[in-house]
């Protein structure tokens, strides 16, 4: 794989819960944030006013950053009038994208707003977003499963739509818009935006006879996803928009996460001499350095992006670790000490795999001498040599609660005279160019007044700006430039107007991310998704619309599993093979002391059957009813 000489634009994409979530991201670094509106968003916990869209897109566009807004939820007949109406008022708000799921919206009456195809879609092949791309959309949100071979023969055969790809955050463990569990078990839709983390409970595996291979594990429970180290392989592979999980998460994750990532962007471009650059305007100056490992995480993993690995997944806890502080070195009463140079603070959560196995966890009420800890409740499975993790930086996470990083523009201001008075001129390099005329008499100047004009009209307060150039009549600094007396209240009326004109400007502006350069294609054997003829509801129809749409493209399908539950239905189709997990791979010589098939058993006594399909090495999982 290798580029041209035109340079490609990276784009990290943040999650915004809401506007404060969404403005904190793009001030931390965020060169596009994803937002869902108030219905129809794959995150029926995290909705928001199409107003408050609207200032997050007049925010975000001074910074050239882009706003997608999540419509990927499957639809009702019954809602279909009321999303054709929330996509308009999306794109009136400024909204420039919306991700979908349900192909019935491409039967509506649309404004033009890019489409972009969401992971729900279940794009894991060359054909699928071929496919995509040919029903015009112009963005492909990849499966999480995908190997860095596989998105580069995506890219390679399909270079014309862009590639976005997850690169942190929790992991669902089958693949997307292929999950039914939540909505069989507990009619809760994933499709619709209600997953219950059916994958994050606690099982039982047993075999055919009844046996009881693992007992009170979380078996379908995954580490989260970290791409952090493997950011530029992403690039290299084809991907354009590096996305982050989150919009369930606390203010500190966006903040801590987006600015860590888009560090190691700027590393990468620093790198690459010219290569890439960033989709978004601006320069992000931090005052606290970013560390993934002190926000929410249950361990990391690449998730196999360069092939199977065996540390993906995490049968003894659903929660999240946080990072690694130490060994306990004593434990004396009602307290104890930490070996090592960590230090603590009042209000901090820490936990420790007890003898059940399992995580515990306990705050932190008092700390003396730096390591000496008095937790609120002093935990009995504690030990001397207990391995200790803190997943809640107490200092760390109150910092981030203020203001933690401010993102400005860079500009040049430049100051001439005109026939009728003066001229200030604004330009963002290589963007745009505004200026703004005064018209009053002149005066010409005892003494120079360069300095003391220059350092009024640099000051920029609290705007997206700062000027890191400025100069008269467009010549050098020589004094005999200009040699005018221009009253301070003139001075700010010309400044405070080219802002807001560059401001409006820069809202305004086209500024299009889609220039990808074209490689060649590697060698490489892709198959279609070819769904099981016995599971017509994988495609996920539930409206007229969807219907009529793929009866157009001549593909047979069933009612959504929504609307109809078959009998023991295909409810997960995942990368995560259990089989593996426990070191009885195929490929191994190791036998297993089992009869198959293997049953996951919920402690109310559903079950479920695990069938492996090592040919495509992939775990489904059937309900047992």
């Amino acid at each position: 794989m290798f580029f041209d000489n035109k340079v490609t634009k990276l784009e990290l994409l943040a999650p915004a819960k809401n506007l404060e979530y969404g403005i904190a991201a793009i001030d931390h670094g965020a060169d596009a944030v994803y937002i869902g509106a108030e219905r129809f968003g794959a995150r029926a916990a995290a909705g928001n006013s199409v107003a408050d869209i609207k200032k997050l897109c007049d925010y975000a566009h001074v910074f050239k950053v882009k706003v997608y807004v999540t419509v990927n939820t499957i639809l009702y007949d019954d809602e279909l009038a009321d999303t054709e109406k929330l996509i308009h008022e999306l794109y009136e708000a400024g909204a420039d994208a919306i991700l979908v799921q349900d192909m019935g919206i491409l039967k509506m009456n649309l404004p033009p707003i890019d489409l972009h195809a969401s992971t729900q879609t279940d794009n894991r092949t060359v054909e699928k977003v071929r496919w995509l791309a040919d029903q015009g959309f112009s963005r492909v949100v990849l499966a999480r499963e995908l190997t860095m071979r596989q998105i580069g023969a995506i890219y390679a055969n399909v270079p014309d739509v862009e590639l976005e790809a997850f690169v942190h955050g929790a992991l669902c463990v089958s693949y997307s818009g292929q999950c039914y569990a939540s909505q069989y078990c507990f009619k809760r839709s994933a499709n619709r935006g209600e997953c219950a983390q059916f994958c994050r409970l606690k099982f039982d595996l047993e075999d055919s006879d009844g046996k009881t291979i693992e007992r009170g594990k979380y078996m379908l429970s995954l580490k989260d996803l970290s791409q952090y180290h493997a950011l530029e392989d992403l690039v290299i592979a084809g991907v354009s928009s590096f996305k982050i999980e989150g919009r369930l998460k606390d203010l500190a994750y966006v903040k801590n996460v987006t600015a860590a990532y888009s560090e190691m962007l700027e590393i990468i471009i620093e790198e690459n001499d010219g290569m890439f650059e960033r989709s978004s305007l601006g320069t992000c100056n931090y005052k606290f350095k970013p560390d993934l490992n002190k926000t929410f995480n249950r361990g990391y993993c690449n998730y196999g992006f360069y092939g199977r690995c065996d540390d993906i997944s995490s049968f003894d806890t659903p929660k999240a670790k946080g990072e690694y502080v130490g060994k306990v070195k004593e434990v004396r009463g009602n307290s104890f000490t930490v070996a090592g140079t960590t230090f603590f603070a009042n209000g901090d959560g820490l936990c420790f795999m007890n003898g059940k196995h399992e995580l515990e966890g306990f705050r932190v009420n008092k700390v003396e001498n730096g390591n000496r800890i008095y937790p609120h409740k002093m935990p009995v499975g504690l030990r001397k040599g207990t391995e200790l993790y803190r997943n809640n930086d107490q200092a760390f996470t109150k910092f981030l609660s203020k203001e933690s990083a401010v993102r400005k523009i860079a500009i040049k201001l430049t100051l001439s005279e005109i026939e009728d008075g003066f001229r200030l001129e604004a330009e963002v390099w290589g963007v745009v160019t505004v200026s703004v005329d005064l018209n009053i008499s002149k005066q010409i100047a005892m003494k120079s007044q360069k300095a003391i004009i220059t350092q009024q009209l640099m000051k920029l307060g609290n705007t997206p700006f700062v000027c890191i150039e400025f100069c008269f009549n467009n010549h050098d600094d020589s004094e005999e430039d200009f040699k005018f007396f221009i009253q301070s209240c003139y001075l700010t009326e010309m400044k405070h107007a080219v802002i807001e004109k560059l401001t409006k400007a820069l809202r305004e502006q086209e500024y299009n991310t889609s220039n990808r350069s074209i490689r060649p294609l590697d060698e490489y054997v892709e198959g279609k998704n070819e769904y099981p003829s016995h599971a017509p509801y994988l495609y996920n129809v539930s409206n007229r619309l969807a219907r009529q749409y793929y009866k157009e493209e001549g593909i047979t399908v069933g009612p959504a599993f929504e609307l109809e539950t078959p009998k023991n239905p295909l409810i997960m189709q995942c990368k995560h093979c259990i089989r593996h997990a426990l070191g009885y791979c195929t490929k191994y010589t190791k036998k297993p002391d089992w009869r198959e098939p293997l049953y996951l058993k919920l402690p109310d006594g559903k079950r479920f059957r695990l069938q492996f399909d090592c040919k495509n090495c992939q775990m489904n999982i059937y309900a047992d009813n």
